[in-house]
């Protein structure tokens, strides 16, 4: 398996894998089509991948005090096998090389899976956003994480 920066080729691919996702963060083909478009806000993609397959992908702004990752996505046969902490750690080592002060993301309260893996990573709780994801409504825990601590 190889983790590599996406590329625009990625992008149905990265669509249809987020879509079999019910836990993912769900954007809109013009979202994704602009991914890749200068004007677009600094990012980060970087996909999970054996030989043609698509087994994940993650995507992260990148601001200059602080990274949020917006969505971290596995296909469902590929899960629990590392894949997802893979994908985060790169981003993490990202940041830090970056000497980004902190990566943020927010995960669903009832994710208990993705939350476990934050937590082994070092992510922290620090705040909640009551009612943030529908169908089903459902509190975001907000997590952070200091690069520092890589």
């Amino acid at each position: 398996m190889l983790i590599r920066p996406a590329t625009p080729a990625d992008v149905p691919a990265i669509r249809a894998l987020e879509q079999q996702t019910a836990t993912a963060a769900h954007w809109s083909e013009r979202e994704y089509s602009v991914l890749f478009a200068p004007e677009a806000p600094a990012r980060i993609a970087l996909v999970a991948a054996q030989e043609a397959d698509l087994l994940g992908f993650a995507i992260a702004r990148c601001g200059p005090d602080e990274w949020e990752i917006e969505n971290v996505v596995v296909s469902a046969e590929h899960r629990r096998r590392g894949i997802g902490r893979r994908l985060v750690r790169e981003i993490l080592r990202a940041a830090r090389a970056a000497a980004v002060p902190s990566v943020l993301l927010e995960v669903r309260e009832s994710n208990i899976a993705a939350r476990q893996l934050y937590e082994q990573l070092g992510f922290t709780e620090v705040g909640r956003r009551s009612h943030y994801y529908r169908e089903p409504q459902e509190d975001a825990l907000l997590l952070r994480f200091s690069p520092r601590n890589l």
